[in-house]
């Protein structure tokens, strides 16, 4: 199969105007097998000079250039025949630059298809949580093409820088995700296009020029006192006594909600005589997670020990839904005058905060219990707390101090000595 080919522009002698112009024609040659095609233009025989016009003037320029952008999109569409091993022949070369005899692939029906395979490995390679992630990505692109281009979906030769910045504005007014939530759902957008990319459904990819960032945020947690207050509270509601002790539970484990939900009894082993450790693969990432317990835990772990739901499915606590603990938790914030709204998030990162990384745990083993991949991620949830500042400092001023006397000391046994 022959790989190369010719390309000439010429005039079609028989094609005149009324004013004698003949129309300019290309012409791809491949195993002297031809195919033409009109470009639209036309010129007088005079002006024609080896595949171009001649002259300055501003329509001779324009006409050229039009040409020359003509021969960039056949050779564009000949390395696109390369890359997906095509037959190249004159024909399938003239089809590819005319987009004809090509099944056009559909932004929406490629998204779908990646939703669809995604859905077969939910437990395999993917949590639930990032399906619905990508299937939410997905209603927002098309409410994007109804709102802005009034269809239904569109060839995804046609996305472009413009309409990956355009979708981000939307994102930002008409949906009014903040940063965070718009570069996340860009992402899930961006790993669609790089599927049509690798497939050779593409040959340039739209998001080349394109940058979106994520925002730090400030992560809140809970204080030490405020630890305490949930404590040593007691509540006449049974349910918010059990809400309390489960978001306890994770405020001394770093667990997410979701890998309290499906803890079980049968997770939690016995390292040595008198130390349990929970051991599980995180349900997010199933990166392994060893979590050694710490005294108030097991306390939390004991006391439903025998609940009716805890023995019948073998589960460390009677969880509910995340939607109503995360209801209860607000309820109980309020009831505790604690003014952070309280969520299974702020306790994986009091875990991180106020009960590890303030009392002197490294980040890196607070990062290996969190379940992290990359340290950079534990470094979002930690903040180094003033008061674990002041005691750094405080130790340091005791430090120096001490040394100061030392050196004194020193000083005048010497000169005695002397």
């Amino acid at each position: 199969m022959k790989r190369n080919f010719s390309l000439i522009f010429f005039l079609k002698k028989g094609k005149t105007d009324p004013q004698g112009a003949s129309s300019i024609y290309m012409r791809i040659t491949i195993d002297k097998k031809r195919a033409e095609m009109a470009t639209g233009k036309s010129c007088l025989d005079n002006q024609w000079d080896n595949g171009q016009l001649k002259g300055g003037t501003s329509l001779v320029k324009t006409i050229n250039l039009y040409l020359r952008q003509i021969e960039s999109k056949v050779h564009e569409a000949h390395r696109h025949l390369l890359m997906c091993n095509d037959d190249i022949t004159a024909k399938n070369l003239m089809d590819e630059f005319l987009g004809k005899d090509r099944k056009a692939r559909k932004l929406t029906e490629v998204f779908e298809e990646h939703n669809r395979q995604m859905a077969e490995l939910i437990g395999i390679e993917f949590a639930p949580m990032t399906l619905l992630r990508y299937q939410t990505a997905l209603r927002h692109l098309q409410q994007y093409l109804r709102e802005k281009y009034k269809i239904q979906d569109i060839d995804i030769r046609k996305i472009d820088h413009q309409f990956i910045a355009d979708y981000e504005f939307f994102l930002r007014t008409t949906r009014k995700c903040n940063n965070n939530s718009a570069v996340k759902y860009i992402k899930n957008f961006k790993k669609v296009i790089k599927r049509c990319l690798a497939n050779g459904w593409l040959t340039k990819d739209p998001f080349a020029n394109f940058k979106a960032k994520i925002k730090l945020i400030e992560r809140p947690c809970l204080s030490e006192e405020q630890v305490k207050a949930l404590e040593s509270r007691e509540f006449n509601n049974e349910r918010l006594n059990r809400v309390r002790d489960i978001f306890l539970f994770s405020c001394y484990t770093g667990l997410a909600y979701i890998d309290i939900y499906q803890l079980h009894r049968s997770e939690i082993i016995d390292k040595n005589e008198n130390e349990k450790w929970i051991n599980i693969n995180r349900q997010k990432t199933g990166t392994p997670t060893r979590v050694p317990l710490l005294p108030k835990a097991v306390a939390l772990l004991d006391k439903y020990e025998h609940h009716p739901l805890c023995i019948d499915q073998d589960k460390a606590f009677p969880v509910s839904s995340n939607q109503k603990m995360n209801a209860y938790l607000k309820e109980i914030a309020d009831l505790c005058g604690i003014t952070i709204p309280l969520s299974y998030h702020i306790a994986r990162h009091t875990f991180a905060t106020t009960i590890t990384l303030q009392n002197g745990v490294p980040i890196e083993t607070v990062s290996k219990m969190l379940g992290h991949k990359d340290i950079r991620t534990t470094q979002h949830y930690a903040k180094t707390l003033d008061v674990k500042v002041g005691r750094d400092m405080a130790a340091l001023k005791e430090r120096l101090a001490a040394e100061k006397t030392v050196s004194k000391t020193t000083v005048y046994n010497y000169t005695i000595t002397k």
